[in-house]
């Protein structure tokens, strides 16, 4: 990593590119810390951390403690987010969008305007539904059409702002823009949270000696977790594919092997942050209405929805939802790699290609058997993304280790990184070529 880092800065137009990432994610930051006008920080700060549930600090974490702070920049890019794997779900739904993606760089730009809309909407959506539930709570400075309207637009345009700063890196910067903006927010968190685990294990221990085996699990745990990530993510089953020799003229071409590459992990992290919106859905929005806090049926429900009651050893009950977010994991890990990886349309190209898996017939065949491949590596991929997510979990629950920087931003943090360090070899890789052509 540090060797590809070191080459790219002796390339111009790589360094400028780094160079204008580096400075959009200052803008970022300084953004982070602008006050929303309308709203009273210091009250919405007391607020947050009297509800101490996981969904508010998981996401507060992926918008870089701006929530927290009720910045300009509070709603971030998950607006973004959410428009995104919206269209990519309404893309397998609606033909005609699936037309529209098939069409090239056009169709593409195409979903990508629909998308800024989406996102504009959603962040309308959104911005009201918290300056009405956080006014009704006495949290604006005062509860009117005007602050209203500024919270709204602050917000919105906020957002809107984030979208233009991610898209900009994405196309003059090294690219993957949105996921940077997500990496740097969450990676802003780390100091914070690594100094709580620190007060709370390390210098309130009874003694020199458990102060050390504290600091030395944490390390290894965090650790662990991160190597198990890389594998996870570099992980993938490499299925042979043979082509077969064709008579061109005089001469005979084709004959050459490959392989199709199935990454271990095909839905990425989407399958946790579907079953996490799902489940802290409810308690967000409770959250935000000042309600949940009772002991009736209701609010037991939203407990078991909550992360930070289960594994919990004095109230095993709510665990079950521990046991739901699992089954909704696997889920989603079978159901977005279904939209997202069509094994006949693969066999179909193959045959029309004159390519074959050796030992597997082509057509249907070879659809079977990529399916059956494909659920296997899936499951494995589901089970490896429960278990990083459960990790930082059972932690809190046992131990009241209660930081928002968990399995899933590890994830996001490794897969980003790992992604951006392949655009950038490809990056040089591409000037190296053309400056040998050019000699």
């Amino acid at each position: 990593m540090l060797e590809t880092l070191r080459n790219a800065f002796k390339i111009k137009d790589i360094r400028n590119r780094i160079f204008y990432t580096l400075a959009m994610l200052v803008i970022i930051r300084i953004g982070s810390q602008l006050p929303l006008p309308g709203v009273n920080g210091e009250v919405i700060s007391n607020w947050f951390a009297n509800q101490g549930t996981d969904a508010l600090n998981f996401f507060d974490a992926i918008t870089g403690g701006s929530f927290e702070q009720m910045s300009v920049f509070a709603l971030n890019i998950t607006p973004y987010i959410t428009s995104s794997i919206i269209m990519q779900l309404l893309t397998i739904a609606i033909p005609k969008l699936e037309e529209m993606q098939k069409d090239g760089e056009d169709g593409r730009k195409k979903i990508a305007e629909i998308t800024r809309y989406v996102t504009i909407v959603l962040a309308l959506i959104q911005s009201i539904a918290m300056a009405i539930g956080f006014g009704r709570q006495g949290l604006l400075v005062k509860f009117d059409a005007l602050h209203i309207i500024m919270m709204v637009t602050g917000l919105t345009a906020g957002s809107a702002v984030l979208m233009w700063i991610g898209e900009r890196i994405t196309e003059k910067g090294v690219g993957n823009g949105i996921s940077i903006v997500l990496v740097i927010n969450i990676i802003s968190r780390i100091p914070e949270d690594l100094m709580t685990l620190y007060t709370q294990f390390i210098a309130n221990a009874p003694n020199v000696g458990n102060a050390i085996i504290a600091a030395i699990v944490i390390l290894a745990i965090i650790l662990v977790t991160v190597v198990f990530v890389i594998i996870l993510q570099d992980g993938q089953r490499k299925i042979p594919v043979q082509y077969s020799k064709k008579i061109q003229g005089r001469k005979q071409v084709g004959g050459q092997s490959s392989h199709i590459p199935l990454k271990v992990n095909t839905a990425g992290v989407i399958p946790i942050i579907f079953a996490q919106s799902i489940m802290q859905f409810p308690v967000i929005i409770a959250a935000i209405l000042g309600k949940g806090n009772g002991t009736g049926i209701g609010s037991k429900i939203l407990h078991g929805l909550s992360q930070s009651y289960w594994c919990n050893p004095e109230q095993p009950i709510y665990s079950i939802g521990l046991l739901v977010y699992i089954i909704l994991v696997i889920a989603f890990a079978y159901f977005y790699t279904s939209i997202t990886f069509n094994p006949l349309e693969i066999a179909n190209n193959m045959k029309r290609q004159g390519g074959f898996i050796p030992g597997i017939r082509p057509g249907k065949p070879t659809s079977d058997y990529l399916t059956k491949i494909l659920n296997y590596i899936v499951f494995i991929g589901a089970v490896g993304l429960t278990i990083v997510a459960v990790i930082p979990i059972f932690f809190n629950g046992v131990f009241k280790a209660n930081v928002s920087f968990g399995g899933t931003s590890i994830i996001i943090i490794v897969g980003v990184v790992i992604e951006t360090l392949k655009q950038i070899e490809s990056q040089m890789l591409v000037r190296y070529y053309k400056g040998f052509l050019n000699d």
